[in-house]
C-alpha cells in the first residue's frame, strides 16, 4: 500500500520546516510527501527548497486565496493508493502514517478521521486543548459508534485516492473545506474509521481576535455546509438525529445562557455553579488524558470563552441562514515559531 501527505502551505513560514520533518520522522515513511506553495510571500520557498530531494514541491505563483484550492491543485500529483491531508502548521505524531495505513487493511474503509492536539502555549491554546478532549472523547467517540463521524479534520484525515478523486474532491463554495468533503462520504455512504491513535499536533489562536477569527470561520462553514447539503438530512435516522443534536444544542444553549439572567437571577446563579462543577470535573479528566496540568485552571477562563463562542455561533448563524451574507473570505490564522 502506497500513501502521500498532502500540505497546502501560504506564507507558513515559522512552521513549515517542523511540519515537514515530522512527515519525513514517521515510523512507516510515505512514500511521497506533496507540499503545494500556494503563493507565499514571506520564506516558506526558501525552506521547501532545503528539502529537495525528499518532497515533492508543488508552486503556485499567485495565491489562490483558499486552502482548498491548492489542496484540489495538488491532488493532481498524487499517485498512491491513499493520501493523508495536513496544514503547514501542524506536527504529525510519528505513527501517524503507519496507523493510517493499518485501518486501510479493512478494504471497507474509505477515509481515517484523526485526533487532533492543541500546542501548548497559554490559557487560550488551555481551552481549546480541554474542548479538543471532551468533543473527540466524548462527542466524535459517540458518533463513530452511531456511524455519524460530523467532520474529518482538515489537519487530520486519510483517504483512498481513487474514492476521493472519483466521488468527493475538494470544493470551493464553502469556508471549511474539510466539513464539505466530510458531508460528501455521508452521502455517498462511504465508511470512515476513527483511530485516536493517529495524532497531529496543531496551532491554535494565542490572541483573542485571532480565536474569534477563526471561530467565525468554523461556524459559518458549518451553516454553509449545512445549507448546501441538507438533503444528507433525509437520507438516514442516525444523520438527522446527530445534526439535529448538534446545531439544535448549540442554538438553545446560545440562547439560554444570554436570556436566563433576564428570566430568573436565581436559575441563572445555579446554572453557573452547576456548570463549574461540571466543567472541573471535565478539566480534571482532560488534564490526566492530555497530561497537561494547566487545563485545570480552565474552569475559571471558561465562561467568558462559553460567552464568546456562543455569540459567534448566533452571529454566525444569523448572516448566514437569515441574512445569506455568505462568507468566503479566507482567514490567515496567526502563526509562531515551531
Amino acid at each position: 500500500m502506497t500513501i502521500s501527505i498532502l500540505i497546502p502551505a501560504h506564507n507558513e513560514e515559522k512552521s513549515i520546516r517542523a511540519t515537514v520533518e515530522s512527515c519525513l520522522r514517521q515510523t512507516r515513511a510515505p512514500d511521497e510527501i506533496i507540499v503545494v506553495n500556494d503563493g507565499s510571500t514571506d520564506r516558506t520557498a526558501e525552506i521547501l527548497n532545503s528539502f529537495v530531494g525528499q518532497i515533492k514541491i508543488i508552486t503556485i505563483p499567485i495565491a489562490t486565496g483558499n486552502k482548498s484550492h491548492a489542496q484540489q491543485y495538488g491532488l493532481r500529483f498524487v499517485t498512491t493508493d491513499f493520501f493523508a491531508s495536513t496544514d503547514g502548521d501542524t506536527i504529525l505524531d510519528k505513527h501517524f502514517v503507519e496507523r493510517a495505513l493499518l485501518n486501510f487493511k479493512n478494504p471497507n474503509v474509505h477515509a481515517v478521521v484523526g485526533y487532533v492536539r492543541s500546542m501548548k502555549y497559554n490559557w487560550l491554546t488551555a481551552c481549546r486543548s480541554f474542548e479538543y478532549v471532551i468533543g473527540q472523547n466524548i462527542y466524535k467517540l459517540a458518533q463513530s459508534y452511531i456511524d455519524y463521524i460530523v467532520v474529518i479534520p482538515g489537519a487530520a484525515g486519510a483517504f483512498r485516492t481513487e474514492t476521493f478523486k472519483k466521488y468527493i474532491t475538494f470544493d470551493h463554495d464553502t469556508i471549511t473545506e474539510d466539513l464539505d468533503f466530510t458531508y460528501c462520504f455521508h452521502k455517498n455512504r462511504l465508511q470512515m474509521s476513527y483511530d485516536r491513535k493517529m495524532i497531529v499536533h496543531t496551532q491554535d489562536p494565542m490572541t483573542l481576535s485571532a480565536y474569534a477569527n477563526q471561530l467565525r470561520r468554523w461556524y459559518a462553514g458549518g451553516w454553509q455546509n449545512l445549507i448546501k447539503h441538507r438533503s444528507v438530512i433525509y437520507h438516514r435516522f442516525n444523520s438527522a438525529m446527530e445534526l439535529s443534536l448538534v446545531y439544535t444544542e448549540c442554538v438553545i444553549f446560545a440562547l439560554v445562557i444570554f436570556l436566563l439572567p433576564f428570566i430568573s437571577l436565581s436559575s441563572f446563579l445555579l446554572f453557573l455553579v452547576s456548570y463549574f462543577i461540571l466543567a472541573s470535573i471535565l478539566c480534571l479528566y482532560a488534564g490526566i488524558k492530555e497530561r497537561r496540568w494547566d487545563m485545570i485552571f480552565v474552569p475559571f477562563t471558561y465562561f467568558f470563552i462559553m460567552y464568546v463562542n456562543s455569540y459567534l455561533f448566533l452571529e454566525q448563524m444569523v448572516k448566514e441562514l437569515f441574512l445569506r451574507k455568505k462568507n468566503l473570505y479566507w482567514f490567515t490564522p496567526e502563526r509562531t515559531n515551531v
